[in-house]
This record gives structure tokens, C-alpha cells and sequence, in this order.
């Protein structure tokens, strides 16, 4: 089955038609929706699927119930969508319509929402099966919550669904769940302290490399990812589409981003933690070499990754009008390493995390360092994600992520971002024998392409962070990357 192919359903028939309206309205409020600023026009199933009845209704049918047959989860029903969205390409009446991202939903019904779920409300169905009913978003539910973890830990079916456990692993019934409410592109619940589910929102068919790198890296034993424990999959079509992953939870580990700014407030340094995640990195990238391919970058390759930075720059002064005095300084980062590839020169790719940065990066109370949340950029094609990068992709996120911290201080501290990006490479070069700053044309042309990308998202998204991303324009649009602006 495409993804074009009829919808697998298994839940009451209309129940998507029922939920239309409210769904409009609620999915742009979300984080992790990607198509803000569209007006959503309608949707397509893809997969629908009952894991618990609604209340007073048959199971998989939109009935009402026999007297007396409700059972003990009469009060709550729970339902497993897989939707896309219909949206135009842009905000204007009449324009043509994007082919739709597809999001993975976990729809709760009751009949009266308690207090404590008010924060979870998507509206009052008043059509279709669920007519009469309150829908909700079930991750905010303990109940659903336990569903999902018991179909884990057990190794379910249902429907189209399939819950898969690492047998090696051992899943304790009755973990207490708890929705981690912070800003997040997914969604994430953490049980008892013990594990943490990763519930991916915006879904595209394939190998998921939000699964399949960390479990490579387990198989490298690689102390700095933590190993899935289990996955949510969906068998569509006779391609794995990956919902959600669970893994150990690290208790009592500090969020790289909110250590550096608290570091950052008491005007510490930051240099000795800085250098113990450059080893970690170095420890991932390692172990990715020796679990998957690695491949030569020449002449060709090379020239089509410089000409996707080259076109992403003119787009970029396009949007961004500011960027226009340092485009010519901006081309030639990318055009120096097309010169040395002109000349012979060749690079190593490899798989990488894709998209770090210190959120990225937990340290546990012994002050080891991992790295979670392997899905790479989301609004990048699956195929471009999973494809082998330069290591210097990731180095030179990082590099940009200690700018973006010391920028967020409210007192800033005086070359604390320059000690950081030292110390980090530094740690790089103790475990790979190799120092991103050895190789300064290539390490400037990654670090310019993420400050572009981060000058449009900050001018669409956050125009006070603007000044973020151009300080660091100006700094890299220098000819010679070893001169200071």
C-alpha cells in the first residue's frame, strides 16, 4: 500500500469526518505543526485504529452499546490516527495545495473532560459516532499512556500497529507516566523515572534514523546513546513507518542547553564540559564508522554539496534582505571548497547525528555526556537525512550552538563562546587523532550554511534572535577563515 492507497481503518466508520472541524482549529496551535501560517482545508486518512472503545460505543463500529455491556473502560475511549493534511502551498486564496505531511495523533474521548485535562482540549464532537463526546490529546491522560507502554512491553498487534521490544531489555508494568510539557517537535513521556517514550509527530514512511542509528550504536555498544528499549511501528504497505521509541531515562541529567545558560549566569566556565562532549561526539561519530558505510566525497559529490549551499545562500538573501551586504563574503566559504575539490582534494562522509546542538546532549549526574534524538533536521527528505554527511556537519552545530547560548545570557560573558568552541574541538581531536580546525574551509563552509538557515528561520520565526545569526554572518563572511572580521 502507497501512501496514496485506501486508508487502513479499524475504528468507528466517520470518525475522521466527525473530528474535521475541531482539528482544523486545534493542529495549527501545536509545536511540532509544521505547515503554520497555511490554513489547513482538510484531511486524508491514512490509518485509523481503536485501542479502547469510546464510551457507550460498540468496539470498531460507531454503535451505541447494549445496556449493561459499557465494561470497566467505559469512561474513556482511545484512538490511534494517522492523518494527512491537506494545506496550500501558500497563504493565499485559490493557490494549489501542498500534497500533505502526514501526523500521528492519539485521540481521546469522554464524556466530561476532568479539570486536570483542560490543557489537553481539542473541542466538543458535534456529529458523526463520536457526536455528544469531548475529544482531548491522550498523551496528557495517564490511562493512555499505560496503554501504550503495556503494548510494549508486551509486544502487541493491533491493527496496523506493531509494538516491538528489545527481549534483552526487561519493562516493569505499572511505571507511572508523565507528559513532558516543555516546547518539543514530538512529544515525549517519561515512565516512573525509568524510561522515556519519544512519540514522533510528523511521520514519513522508511527507515527512521530517530531509531535506526542509536540502534546501531547499541550494537557497537556505544555507552554514549542510550540503547532503545522498544518501538511503535506501523506495517503499511510493506514499509516500517516508525511512531515511537522508547528508551532509558536518564534521572538527574542536565539538558546541555539549560547547563550552559546556568553556567552562563553565575559567569562560569564552561570550557571542561565543553571538551567532554567534544569526546562524546567523537565517541558517536566512532562508532557510526564502524557500524555503517563510509564513503569518499569527490570531485562530483562535492560539487552538488556546494551547489545545494550555494542555491540555500541565494534563496536565503532572497527572503532575507540583511544578508545582501555579506552574500559575496558568504559565496566564497562554500566556493573555497569547491576549488580544493577542483584540485583533487577528497573528504570522508559518514552517518551523523544530523542536527546537534547542545538540547541535543544530556549529562547524567557522573558527568558523562549522551546524545539523544537522532531524527536529523524533520523538514529535510527522509532520503537526504539518512544519507552519509562530512563529521564536520555536526561539529559545526555545535560550534553555532555555543554562540547561540552566550548570546542568551543576560550578562554576557567575554569570549566564553570562542573558549567553548576551543575546548570542544580539542575534545574532538583527543579520541579521533583529528581537529575540526585543521581542515578551516570545510569546517567554514558547514558553520556558514547553518548561520544562513538559522538568519531565515530567526527572521520568519524570531526576528529578536536575528542579530544571533548575524554576528556570525559577519564573522564568516571573511575571506580567510583564520583572520577575525
Amino acid at each position: 500500500m502507497s501512501e496514496a492507497a485506501t486508508p487502513f481503518v479499524t475504528a468507528a466508520p466517520g470518525l475522521l469526518a466527525s473530528l474535521d472541524p475541531l482539528l482544523r482549529e486545534w493542529l495549527p496551535r501545536q509545536r511540532w505543526f509544521a505547515g503554520k501560517g497555511r490554513p489547513v482545508t482538510g484531511f486524508s486518512p491514512i490509518a485509523a485504529t481503536e485501542l479502547l472503545p469510546a464510551p457507550g460505543l460498540r468496539p470498531g463500529t460507531g454503535a451505541p452499546r447494549e445496556q449493561g455491556a459499557a465494561g470497566p473502560t467505559a469512561r474513556l475511549g482511545l484512538y490511534h490516527l494517522l492523518v494527512r493534511v491537506r494545506q496550500p502551498l501558500v497563504p493565499v486564496p485559490g493557490a494549489p495545495e501542498h500534497p500533505g505531511d502526514c501526523y500521528q495523533l492519539l485521540i481521546g474521548v469522554r464524556e466530561v473532560l476532568p479539570p486536570r485535562l483542560a490543557p489537553a482540549l481539542i473541542g466538543h464532537v458535534t456529529q458523526g459516532p463520536l457526536a455528544g463526546y469531548t475529544v482531548y490529546d491522550a498523551l496528557y491522560d495517564a490511562r493512555p499512556a499505560e496503554v501504550l507502554l503495556e503494548a510494549l512491553r508486551t509486544r502487541d498487534r493491533i491493527g496496523p500497529l506493531r509494538f516491538h521490544r528489545d527481549r534483552a531489555q526487561e519493562i516493569r508494568s505499572g511505571l507511572v507516566p508523565r507528559l513532558v510539557t516543555a516546547e518539543q517537535s514530538n512529544s515525549s513521556v517519561i515512565y516512573g523515572d525509568t524510561f522515556i517514550l519519544k512519540l514522533l509527530r510528523r511521520i514519513v514512511p522508511g527507515v527512521n534514523p530517530d531509531l535506526e542509528l542509536p540502534l546501531a550504536l547499541a550494537r557497537e555498544g556505544c555507552p554514549r546513546v542510550p540503547p532503545p528499549t522498544a518501538w511503535m511501528a506501523a506495517d503499511l504497505g510493506g514499509q516500517p513507518w516508525v511512531l515511537a521509541v522508547l528508551q532509558p531515562y536518564v534521572q538527574g541529567a542536565a539538558d546541555g542547553w539549560e547547563l550552559a545558560l546556568r553556567e552562563l549566569a553565575k559567569g562560569e566556565d564552561f570550557a571542561a564540559e565543553a571538551r567532554a562532549l567534544g569526546r562524546a561526539t567523537a565517541e558517536v561519530h566512532t562508532a557510526l564508522a564502524r557500524a555503517l558505510p563510509v564513503v569518499t566525497l569527490g570531485h562530483s559529490a562535492l560539487d552538488r554539496l556546494v551547489g545545494g549551499m550555494l542555491g540555500r545562500l541565494e534563496e536565503a538573501v532572497h527572503a532575507v534582505p540583511a544578508l545582501r551586504p555579506y552574500a559575496p563574503g558568504l559565496r566564497s566559504a562554500f566556493t573555497a571548497l569547491g576549488d580544493l575539490a577542483a584540485e583533487g582534494r577528497t573528504w570522508t562522509a559518514q552517518r551523523v547525528h544530523g542536527d546537534l546542538h547542545l538540547g541535543q546532549c544530556l549529562r547524567a549526574p557522573d558527568g558523562e555526556w549522551s546524545l539523544i534524538d537522532f531524527e536529523g533536521e524533520p523538514a529535510r527528505p527522509l532520503a537526504e537525512r539518512r544519507m552519509p554527511q562530512p563529521p564536520v556537519r555536526d561539529i559545526a552545530g555545535m560550534l553555532r550552538s555555543f554562540d547561540y547560548a552566550a548570546h542568551s545570557a543576560d550578562a554576557p560573558v567575554s569570549g566564553w563562546a570562542e573558549t567553548c568552541r576551543s575546548a570542544y574541538c580539542t575534545g574532538y581531536a583527543e579520541i579521533t587523532g583529528r581537529d575540526p580546525r585543521t581542515d578551516p574551509v570545510m569546517l567554514r563552509a558547514y558553520e556558514t550554511d547553518k548561520a544562513v538557515y538559522e538568519v531565515v528561520y530567526e527572521a520568519r520565526h524570531r526576528p529578536g534572535w536575528l542579530p544571533v545569526p548575524l554576528s556570525a554572518v559577519r564573522r564568516l563572511a571573511v575571506a580567510d577563515p583564520t583572520r577575525s572580521p
